[in-house]
């Protein structure tokens, strides 16, 4: 045999090695995940449910999927078992870095207090004075808007106001023609 015709064999071969042994390097790596959960860790499972595990057994493990509701699955049915902070973040909507911005800032004594309070009252009687002038200015715009439209409907309703009357006047056939069988031509 020439080996030009055994190489696509060799290479077949090898690829179902590699692939074989990282499908293999993958399962070892989720098999010790699920060994080494604790009882308090949250978890995920492959269904997407979060829990918090209470108890591991050998194949199994008790998860907490709500407060007072356990529930059996087995150690196989754990997609992830999460960091603290990332299962706070999903379950309870907790966000470590929101919470750190959230936090005010005490000043060491009360003078900056009473400067920042000053300063706000004052920014404050600046604002509602222009405010009030912006109100009135609307107010005043939507007045004279209203009274155009008003104008305008009046010489519109003139213009297009044309009764059932005005309209058979205007085609020169009366009402009794069109009920014995007349018909308006459009």
């Amino acid at each position: 045999m020439n080996i030009v015709t055994l190489l696509p064999f060799i290479v077949l071969i090898g690829a179902m090695f590699l692939m074989t042994r990282s499908a293999k390097n993958k399962q070892r790596q989720a098999q010790s995940m699920r060994n080494e959960m604790q009882p308090g860790s949250g978890v995920r499972t492959i269904g997407g449910m979060y829990a918090t595990v209470k108890e591991v057994h050998d194949d199994t493990v008790l998860l907490e999927v709500a407060p007072g509701v356990h529930a059996i699955y087995a150690k196989n049915a754990v997609g992830a078992v999460l960091p603290d902070d990332e299962y706070n973040r999903v379950v309870h909507g907790i966000d470590p870095d929101e919470d750190a911005a959230d936090t005010p800032v005490v000043p060491d004594d009360a003078s900056s207090l009473t400067e920042a309070a000053d300063a706000d009252s004052s920014a404050d009687k600046v604002g509602l004075e222009k405010a009030d002038q912006a109100d009135d200015d609307a107010v005043e715009k939507a007045d004279a808007a209203d009274e155009a439209d008003d104008e305008a409907g009046k010489t519109d309703a003139k213009k297009i106001d044309l009764g059932k009357d005005d309209a058979a006047a205007a085609a020169g056939t009366s009402e009794d023609e069109k009920r014995d069988g007349g018909t308006d031509a459009k």
